[in-house]
């Protein structure tokens, strides 16, 4: 098996361990690191280089491809870097703050040829898959309805993490995108989108400045709709995807983990939501602890991800370096190689934006212009 040379632009929590996860797959390779805070000891623990310009580790002839793990109002450039240097791209989710950033990006990688793979790790959970595939199997019939809520309560925070400044975040609705692009994943991309809400518990100099309450309305032309809650303006904590069908419910609960399938006659079978028990009861203990604040999970360099989404990203990299070792995608699985289906997700998201700001419902079309 040939190797396969990853570049790394961000090595804080998330970016740190995902290059350890690849170095450990088959036939891959770390091969340089690029950070302004974190790239030295990174790079001494993978026993890697550190490049302090970006061209210079695009331009590097042992990078095949980039994995982006900066905060989310950084990832266009080093995407749109690697298109110009042929290299194939895992980019973070959300893949950027705006449609025309995602679209310049996306196209960047079409004229290019390369890889451009959206880290929306809700692609790969367990329970994900088994509703798919129930889905298609008929068990809950016609799809109806989609509900998704991620929201907690936010305690004032010693220091403001980026992720709560909505110009480097974009704010719960976009640092959090995986529920929308799960639920068009299932239900395919929105029409029109309403979004209301606002800042409604959280102003002061111990908070960011992002909205901490947003409720949001998506119709898909077929008379099937969704729902979702995002915020940290919640005292009781709720994180969960409901899939309303004609037959039947699908019912995945993230915080108290566990997925339901309720038949019509109302009997039940349950399944697991990440790979084992012991990662859903895991994931239920953090929920349920002290680590959580306002729906987020803070990390720093050098914090170990929990077990469930330790196993998550490291599904994630098994694709990904499958793929560039040449492995072939399930036809589900193509928009997320080519950024159309996080395109999708960011048309939707900005399109709520849009509806709030001008207390309107919106065409998700008025986006793409």
């Amino acid at each position: 098996m040939d190797t396969i040379g990853y570049g790394i632009v961000g090595t804080g929590y998330f970016g740190a361990e995902l290059a350890r996860i690849m170095k450990d797959q088959e036939g891959a390779r770390i091969a340089a690191v690029l950070d302004p805070e974190n790239a030295v000891q990174t790079a001494e623990e993978l026993g890697c280089d550190v490049e302090t310009d970006l061209e210079k580790l695009c331009a590097r002839p042992d990078v095949d491809a980039l994995i982006v793990a900066t905060p989310n109002y950084l990832h266009r450039d080093p995407v749109l870097m690697a298109a110009r240097y042929k290299k194939n791209v895992f980019c973070e989710k959300p893949i950027a703050l705006s449609y025309k950033d995602c679209d310049q990006m996306v196209k960047a990688a079409q004229d290019s040829g390369i890889v451009f793979m959206a880290g929306h790790v809700m692609n790969f959970f367990n329970g994900v898959h088994k509703a798919k595939q129930l889905i298609h199997e008929g068990k809950i019939g016609r799809v109806l309805y989609c509900h998704a809520a991620r929201n907690g309560w936010e305690e004032p925070q010693e220091s403001i993490s980026w992720k709560k400044i909505r110009a480097k975040s974009g704010g719960h609705l976009y640092h959090h995108i995986h529920e929308l692009d799960c639920i068009q994943f299932i239900m395919g991309p929105a029409t029109e989108v309403t979004m209301t809400g606002g800042n409604v518990a959280h102003s002061g100099p111990r908070f960011g400045d992002e909205d901490d309450m947003l409720l949001i309305s998506m119709e898909f032309g077929n008379n099937t709709y969704a729902f979702m809650e995002y915020g940290s303006a919640f005292h009781w904590p709720e994180h969960y995807l409901m899939i309303q069908g004609t037959e039947g419910a699908i019912r995945i609960d993230m915080a108290n983990v566990k997925m339901t399938l309720k038949h019509a006659d109302g009997t039940e079978e349950y399944f697991l939501v990440h790979e084992s028990r012991e990662e859903d009861d895991d994931r239920t203990r953090i929920y349920n602890g002290l680590e959580m604040d306002g729906a987020i999970m803070y990390g720093h360099p050098g914090k170990k991800p929990p077990m469930w989404l330790h196993s998550i990203m490291k599904k994630e990299m098994k694709f990904f370096n499958g793929i560039m070792h040449g492995e072939e995608a399930s036809e589900e699985y193509k928009p997320l190689l080519t950024g159309e289906a996080a395109r999708a997700a960011i048309a939707t998201a900005d399109a709520a934006t849009l509806s709030l700001r001008e207390d309107r419902k919106v065409k998700v079309e008025e986006i793409k212009g």
